[in-house]
């Protein structure tokens, strides 16, 4: 009797941790449609896995937890989900419009409230902000940039604010999407800081661009963990999106690396620092973002500097490629005055890209020009030229779009309302 008691004893146990490992589960649906989500992003207790054809995930997970899940073409949200019952998870659409502000740009009230005042006026829903710009600001004091030692900014002036957060929680209050832009690669104080770890010239002295500007060796895996730092600080200040910029190799020949520089090296390099942001930023549910080069969606090769398109489609949830007519110089075959028709190049630049990648629309979100041509002809680019590359970009089913405009100035009147 004690024997049968004891073997039903333990059968109950096991029953339960069975029930137990398998208790969470779900189904992701689009909130407006309520048709399912395939391929959703859903991240329990930092394992990240995703929703099946039908929107459907489980895990082993058991008790209380937050699950957390993101899409493409989607917001992100969090639930909490107690005990065994599946959870039906409703993911808001959303399409990112986007405006740039550098570090300078979100530090100034007056550039700031500018930009911020475009929603209620135009269709902008969002903000590409510097967390790292090109050389090396953050307007922030940044813990990860103080503990390595390049926190010293080149130029006057910096705009760090002793207390930024505030900025931040506002512009989500006021229904904005964030993007934290950083450049990854391109970093002028963390080579002075380190220059251990600077890209070298042919003369085995650290090389500048044209800018006057250092490099660092994209295949060290210090440089890797000191960007991951910065990135994790922004999505701990509540960031929807951390985009990268300048994950890439510089454009010049005889540079010397840590590796030899070629082609299959360059792409496993650029690839592996995205798979390892990915990986360390599972736990923030941030989308994840890499800005290309406009020509990489056309060569067939990795452009020299290791951006190949096929290989981003991994670890990237958005592909921002740079569709700026005035950096196609070379043109395009039947285009040789880009700036004369720009909706032309972000047409045709997002069909090559969509063409070769197999990627749905939505796993694009292009960087546009509003700012003076500075290849051809000098224009400045108004309202047609702008309003051009919106409507290719929207007929491209993507996922928005973003402005460029180093000036962090946008005229209201020239964007669609």
């Amino acid at each position: 009797m004690k024997r049968a008691w004891r073997i039903l004893l333990a059968a109950l146990i096991a029953a339960h941790f069975t029930a137990s490992a398998a208790a969470l589960s779900g189904v992701v649906i689009d909130a407006h449609t309520r048709t399912p989500i395939a391929g959703a992003i859903v991240t329990i207790a930092d394992r990240v896995t995703r929703a099946d054809a039908q929107g459907r995930f489980s895990s082993e997970a058991s008790g209380i937890e937050t699950v957390k899940v993101r899409a493409p073409g989607y917001g992100r949200i969090e639930a909490a989900a107690t005990g065994t019952t599946p959870l039906t998870i409703s993911l808001p659409p959303f399409r990112a419009r986007a405006v740039y502000l550098s570090a300078y740009g979100v530090t100034n009230p007056s550039l700031r409230d500018a930009a911020v005042k475009l929603v209620g006026e135009t269709t902008v829903n969002a903000l590409v902000i510097d967390m790292k710009g090109d050389r090396g600001m953050t307007p922030y004091r940044s813990a990860a940039r103080i503990a390595i030692g390049a926190a010293a900014h080149v130029g006057p002036h910096p705009p760090t604010l002793d207390d930024f957060q505030p900025i931040i929680d506002d512009l989500h209050r006021r229904g904005l999407y964030l993007i934290a832009r950083i450049v990854v690669f391109k970093d002028d104080p963390l080579a002075l800081a380190h220059p251990e770890w600077t890209v070298l010239g042919e003369d085995d002295q650290p090389w500048r661009d044209r800018e006057g500007l250092h490099w660092v060796d994209p295949f060290l895996p210090a440089v890797w963990r000191h960007n991951l730092d910065v990135a994790e600080e922004a999505a701990q200040a509540g960031f929807d999106e951390i985009q990268f910029d300048y994950v890439r190799f510089p454009d010049a020949k005889g540079l010397r690396f840590a590796r030899a520089n070629t082609r299959e090296n360059r792409t496993a390099a650029i690839v592996g620092f995205l798979g390892a942001a990915r990986a360390r930023l599972a736990p923030y549910n941030v989308f994840l973002a890499a800005d290309i080069f406009g020509y990489v969606c056309w060569n067939l090769d990795d452009t020299a500097i290791g951006q190949q398109l096929e290989t981003l489609t991994t670890p990237l949830d958005y592909i921002s490629p740079m569709l700026y007519p005035s950096g196609f110089t070379w043109g395009l075959p039947g285009c040789t005055n880009p700036v004369a028709d720009p909706g032309q190049i972000v047409r045709r630049s997002l069909a090559e890209a969509k063409q070769r990648t197999g990627l749905p629309g939505v796993r694009f979100r292009p960087w546009l020009q509003a700012f003076r041509d500075y290849a051809f002809d000098r224009r400045e680019f108004d309202a047609n030229d702008i309003r051009a590359q919106i409507d290719a970009a929207q007929a491209a089913d993507t996922d928005g779009w973003m402005l460029w405009n180093p000036r962090n100035r946008y005229d209201p009147a020239q964007l669609p309302r």
